[in-house]
């Protein structure tokens, strides 16, 4: 909740959008900068997977976690496993997300590793999420 509050005080000090989107931007890679070992190395990963996979998603933190989001609301988010010091990282998907699969589907992806066939499916689900 600390790390939130801090990220609505900083936003609402950018004036344009263009401002906030950049430095939103920044953040989310300063934040990616500062974890370590595999927690960086999956998040370098995750945000190259997902800003190339559906480029409108803009990159920004949530509750002190790099987060995309579509129109304002967030669609997807990496948890670091040093966060909550899990033996995995998680890549989690918000409400807004569209990956509605009848009556229950899965919202959160547990990650040991990006490999190939990992950033695939992370692609491919984003798109899903963001409607693309």
């Amino acid at each position: 909740m600390k790390d939130h509050a801090q990220e609505m005080k900083k936003a609402a000090r950018r004036t344009s959008a263009a401002e906030k989107a950049a430095e939103a931007a920044r953040d989310v890679l300063a934040k990616i900068a500062e974890l370590e070992g595999s927690d960086r190395v999956m998040a370098e990963r995750v945000h190259a997977v997902v800003t190339a996979a559906v480029p409108a998603l803009a990159p920004r933190l949530w509750y002190g976690q790099p987060a995309y989001a579509l129109d304002g609301k967030i669609v997807c988010f990496f948890q670091p496993a040093s966060k909550f010091k899990t033996r995995y990282a998680t890549l989690g998907f918000s409400d807004p997300a569209r990956l509605d699969d009848g009556p229950m589907w899965a919202t959160a992806f547990a990650l040991t590793e990006v490999t190939p066939e990992v950033e695939a499916r992370i692609a491919d689900l984003v798109k899903r999420a963001a409607g693309s």
